[in-house]
């Protein structure tokens, strides 16, 4: 069936709140030189100046989860919009560092709560042979906001010179964050509930009327039957999540969630000029190697959008997780035999368009459509939980492990954190290509 036009814009704003995700996590990159002048900062409140966003993700993850099968999801992306905005708007203007490191929490509220409520809201709106590539938008979201916001860093910075980018510049780039924030927040009006959610609470014609207008009216009937049918349990407690029927889905989502982390993407992301210079590289020569980095994430990503519905997610996680061990091998090889520049260069872009392609996008995607409906809130806020977990530890422990061990063993870890994630999306992981929410738990309940 063709995509309608409601359906595309409706995928479109929920993916604004990717590219927010994007360029909240990346605009600090640019700020954090200026800021450690203007605040006087030592190298430990540095670090929390750019983690302080990721600590708060993870009750935003988790509090999203609850909060959108009570409130409904359209609800709790309104309040992710508001509180982009309040951050960006705040980090701009604080009067002391303490402040500061509110404003970034508040915006990592937003980050954790919009990485779970986006992706689900997509995959509740989309048909099964659809919704694998309408989710990946998710994450070209994602990628295309830390690209486009390097580029806003570069422009503010080259605004004035190093005095007045530490008393005015710094702020320009946090508050930029305000204006994507705003227009997120005036678009969300104009897309609707998600239905399934309203069936499971027992609003079945508003359900109908969305759909019809969504995917049209015969779909929209078959999809309401399906939901209906599945729907007449009560809600869904946590402690649900650990029945046995949902463990081997909760197994799927927390997996995936550690080992796309555990690959080391983000210390490749995060710390991407200091991987090229530890390896020799002059600082010229290392921040023209990240933008090729912030490139290739995103070209990559086209291609988990163009074959997730056609190849399907595990042949795509298999061919990109081989990809990884390899690259990340090489990568450590060319540490150990100290061959830097274009070799090492090209090991990193390899692991990179290989994340793009398969472990960046996929997971997103896996989690937010292999729970039922009256635990999926819940559900995917775990899976969502691990990730950033995991993604803190990635970002907290690389400096020291490329500090104590050395790039090619830190690398190498990776790649075996890699490899074992191909394993495990070989054995432990089925195929939802092509099957519609309903038909995935059923299949749950059938072969537990």
């Amino acid at each position: 069936m063709s995509i309608s036009v409601p359906l595309l814009l409706a995928t479109l704003v929920a993916a604004l709140g990717g590219f927010l995700f994007g360029y909240d996590t990346a605009v600090i990159s640019g700020a954090v030189g200026a800021l450690e002048q203007h605040f006087h900062l030592t190298p430990l409140q540095t670090g929390w100046a750019g983690a302080s966003a990721i600590i708060g993700c993870i009750p935003g993850a988790m509090l999203a989860g609850f909060l959108s099968d009570w409130l409904g999801r359209k609800k709790i992306l309104l309040l992710c919009a508001l509180l982009y905005c309040a951050s960006g708007l705040w980090s701009a203007v604080p009067t002391s560092f303490t402040e500061f490191i509110l404003a970034r929490f508040f915006g990592g509220l937003a980050i954790g709560a919009s990485s779970m409520i986006c992706p689900t809201y997509i995959a509740e709106l989309a048909p099964e042979k659809q919704r694998g590539w309408l989710c990946a938008l998710f994450q070209l979201g994602i990628v295309a906001g830390i690209f486009i916001v390097f580029f806003v860093n570069m422009l503010i910075q080259g605004l004035g010179d190093a005095a007045w980018n530490e008393a005015l510049g710094w702020r320009w780039m946090l508050g930029s964050e305000a204006l994507p924030a705003a227009l997120f927040f005036g678009l969300l009006f104009t897309v609707p509930e998600s239905p399934r959610w309203l069936v499971q609470n027992a609003r079945e014609g508003e359900a109908r009327a969305i759909l019809a207008r969504l995917v049209g009216a015969e779909h929209a009937d078959r999809e309401i039957a399906a939901v209906a049918a599945v729907s007449g349990e009560a809600e869904g407690r946590f402690l649900d999540l650990f029945a046995p029927v949902w463990r081997r889905p909760l197994v799927i989502a927390v997996g995936l969630a550690v080992f796309a982390q555990f690959s080391g993407i983000n210390a490749i992301m995060y710390y991407a000029p200091e991987v090229f210079k530890t390896a020799g590289a002059s600082s010229n020569a290392a921040f023209s190697s990240a933008v090729w980095v912030g490139l290739i994430n995103l070209l990559f990503t086209f291609i988990a959008i163009a074959f997730v519905d056609r190849l399907g997610r595990k042949p795509l996680l298999l061919i990109g997780s081989a990809i990884q061990v390899a690259a990340l091998a090489w990568v450590g090889w060319c540490y150990h035999s100290h061959l830097g520049g274009t070799p090492l260069l090209l090991g990193v872009l390899a692991f990179v368009a290989a994340f793009a392609m398969a472990m960046g996008p996929i997971p997103w995607i896996v989690i937010s459509e292999i729970f039922p409906g009256r635990i999926r809130g819940r559900a995917v806020a775990v899976g969502v939980f691990m990730i950033w977990l995991s993604c803190y530890l990635v970002a907290q422990t690389f400096p020291l492990l490329n500090r104590s061990l050395g790039g090619a063993t830190t690398f190498w870890i990776y790649g075996a954190c890699s490899l074992a994630g191909l394993v495990f999306v070989a054995l432990v992981l089925p195929e939802t290509k092509g099957r519609t929410l309903e038909e995935i738990e059923a299949g749950w309940r059938k072969h537990p």
